[in-house]
C-alpha cells in the first residue's frame, strides 16, 4: 500500500495545498500555467511545502514531457542524457521538455554548468527545488536565467485541510475520532509530508478501525517514533533556531548539544557553518572581530572536508563562538542605517565629498572644500560626512 503521503499527493492545481501567493486565482504561477508559457524557475523553501508536487501538477496540467533528477544520486552525464531525450521530445510537442532537480542546491558547479545552455536556448524548463538560499549555492549564470519564487510553511487551516481530505477520503477504511489537534498541528512544522507521515503512524497503531487523535496519543507516538516522520532532520528550523540562541546565550554546552542533534539527524554541514558566520556578525561582532575569522575558517575547512571530520572545526567554532564576548552594535547599525534609507531616499552627496574626475565637475566645485584627514593632527579634522538632511542627528 502506498505510504499517505505519496497516496495524497493532489493530481490537479485546484487540490493544491497553500502557497496561494503562487498558485491563487491570479498569483504568477497559475497565470503562467493558464498562459501555457512556462519559464524556468526555482522553488525555495522548507521541507514537506510542495515543491516536487507544483512540479509535476504543471507538468501534468500542461501534458509536457517531465524529466527528474536528484542532485544526491545524478552527475553530469545523467544530466547530458535528459538534456538529449528533452531535445528528441521537441519533434512531438510545442512546449519544452521540464527537467526538475530536486535538492539542486546540492549540484556541484560542474553539474549546474552542464544546465546552461539548454536552458539558455529552450532545450528545457528548469524546475529547481531547494530548502537553502539559492543565492548561496546555485551559480550566477543559471541563477539569472531562474525567477525564483519563496514557498512558505503551511498554516493550521491549511493543514487541519489535509486532515479533512484523509477523513473523508478514509471513512470506509476508518473511524476518526479528532479530539484535540493542537500537537498534531505543532509537530507538522507546516510540513504536509511530516503531517501525513504522523496521522499513518497513528492509523498503523490504531485498534481496529478506530482511530483516535488527541495530544497525549500524538505526543506518545512521537516519543516512540523519534524519526519516523521526519526525514529532513528533526524539527529542522526549531534546533537551528535553539542552537543559534544558545550560542547567543552563551552556553556552549546546550549549543554542542544542538549541534549534535544536527549532525545526527544529517543536517547539511555547509548549512551549519553558514549559521556560523551570521552568528559570528550579528551576536559577536565588534567585541571580538576574530569570531568571524574563525567562522569562516569552520566554513572552508567544512566545505573542504565535509562530515564526519566537519563535526570537529564545527564544534570548535561553536564552543569558540558561545564563549566569545557578545556585542550587536554592527547589526543594530546596519539595520537602523536601513531604515533611514527607506524613509529618506537617495539624498546628495554632500560637494566637498563628491568625486571629481573632470574638469567640469573641478569647476562645480564637486571636492572643492574638502579636507584630508592625515594633513591635520592625529590624522583627524572635523567635517560633515552625512547628507545635508541628516547631519546633526
Amino acid at each position: 500500500m502506498q505510504p499517505l503521503a505519496e497516496r495524497f499527493r493532489p493530481k490537479r492545481l485546484d487540490d493544491y495545498v497553500g502557497q496561494q501567493h503562487l498558485v491563487g486565482h491570479g498569483a504568477i504561477l497559475r497565470r503562467m500555467i493558464e498562459s501555457g508559457n512556462i519559464s524556468s524557475f526555482i522553488l525555495w523553501g522548507p521541507p514537506g511545502v510542495g515543491k516536487t508536487t507544483l512540479a509535476k501538477l504543471i507538468a501534468n496540467q500542461l501534458d509536457i514531457p517531465f524529466y527528474t533528477l536528484s542532485a544526491v544520486t545524478s552527475g553530469v552525464k545523467d544530466v547530458r542524457e535528459v538534456i538529449e531525450k528533452a531535445r528528441q521530445s521537441q519533434f512531438f510537442t510545442k512546449n519544452s521538455a521540464i527537467l526538475f532537480i530536486d535538492e539542486i542546491h546540492r549540484f556541484s558547479k560542474s553539474q549546474q554548468d552542464s544546465l546552461l545552455g539548454a536552458v539558455e536556448n529552450g532545450t528545457i524548463t528548469l524546475i529547481g527545488a531547494t530548502t537553502e538560499n539559492p543565492s548561496f549555492e546555485v551559480i550566477t549564470p543559471l541563477l539569472s536565467r531562474c525567477q525564483v519564487y519563496v514557498l512558505k510553511s503551511l498554516e493550521a487551516t491549511d493543514l487541519r485541510l489535509i486532515i479533512e481530505r484523509v477523513v473523508n477520503t478514509l471513512k470506509d477504511e476508518y473511524t476518526f475520532h479528532i479530539e484535540e489537534d493542537s500537537e498534531l498541528l505543532a509537530n507538522s512544522g507546516g510540513d504536509a509530508r511530516k503531517l501525513l507521515n504522523i496521522l499513518e503512524i497513528l492509523i498503523n497503531d490504531s485498534e481496529g478501525r478506530n482511530v483516535t487523535i488527541n495530544n497525549e496519543i500524538v505526543r506518545t507516538h512521537i516519543l516512540q517514533n523519534p524519526m519516523a516522520y521526519d526525514k529532513d532532520g528533526e524539527m529542522h528550523y526549531d534546533i537551528i533556531s535553539a542552537y543559534i540562541k544558545s550560542i547567543r546565550g552563551s552556553d556552549a554546552k546546550a549549543a554542542t548539544y544542538w549541534l549534535a542533534r544536527m549532525i545526527e539527524g544529517g543536517e547539511d554541514p555547509k548549512f551549519i557553518a553558514r549559521r556560523l558566520v551570521i552568528a559570528a556578525s550579528e551576536d559577536i561582532g565588534l567585541a571580538n572581530p576574530n569570531a568571524l575569522l574563525m567562522a569562516n575558517a569552520c566554513f572552508d575547512t567544512v566545505n573542504k572536508v565535509g562530515l564526519p571530520e566537519g563535526r570537529i572545526p564545527l564544534a570548535m567554532a561553536t564552543i569558540y563562538l558561545a564563549n566569545s564576548k557578545k556585542d550587536n552594535t554592527a547589526y543594530k547599525a546596519i539595520d537602523g542605517m536601513l531604515d533611514v534609507v527607506r524613509k529618506t531616499g537617495n539624498l546628495p552627496v554632500p560637494l566637498h565629498l563628491r568625486n571629481a574626475p573632470t574638469s567640469l565637475m573641478k569647476e562645480l566645485n564637486y571636492g572643492a572644500e574638502y579636507k584630508y584627514p592625515h594633513d591635520y593632527p592625529n590624522h583627524w579634522v572635523e567635517q560633515q560626512y552625512l547628507p545635508d538632511e541628516l547631519a546633526g542627528k
